[in-house]
């Protein structure tokens, strides 16, 4: 008698729609042709070591780069530029949603919410730069311990 491996072709597919929201979410922030598109470059190349490990969502590194860029220019206290830098992390993460989501619900919520605090606190009316730098801290702590998380 013949069994046929169903369960493998839905895994197959939501790998692929989860490969093409981040590629088309990274496409976007290329695109800008913004300085931050060269600083995504260069913070990809140093969180490296960071992307051995794989979450259950699978490789966050990309939008944990993105994280990294807005934290780094909180640090300089240019809040309206992490504002607009902030968003190329929503957009990449909300066209994600539907790959990343089902592989594990409860990690995306705890990471969607840490994405959340952020963007509030970038986007308060008077934002604060130190809680800025908590919220976006905080963000990467998020990354950091889903990535070795399995």
């Amino acid at each position: 008698m013949r069994h046929f491996n169903l369960p493998s072709r839905p895994i197959a597919a939501i790998s692929a729609i989860a490969l093409l929201a981040l590629a088309a979410g990274c496409s976007k922030s290329t695109d800008t042709g913004t300085a931050g598109s060269a600083a995504i470059a260069t913070s990809q190349t140093t969180s490296a070591p960071q992307a051995k490990a794989a979450s259950k969502l699978g490789d966050l590194s990309a939008f944990r780069s993105i994280a990294s860029d807005v934290l780094a220019i909180v640090d300089k206290g240019d809040l309206p530029a992490a504002k607009t830098r902030i968003k190329e992390l929503e957009i990449a993460w909300d066209a994600a949603e539907a790959g990343l989501k089902p592989r594990a619900a409860d990690d995306w919520h705890m990471l969607d919410k840490s994405i959340d605090r952020a963007l509030r606190a970038l986007r308060a009316d008077a934002p604060n730069q130190t809680d800025c730098k908590k919220a976006m801290s905080d963000l990467l702590i998020t990354f950091d311990a889903l990535q070795g998380k399995f």
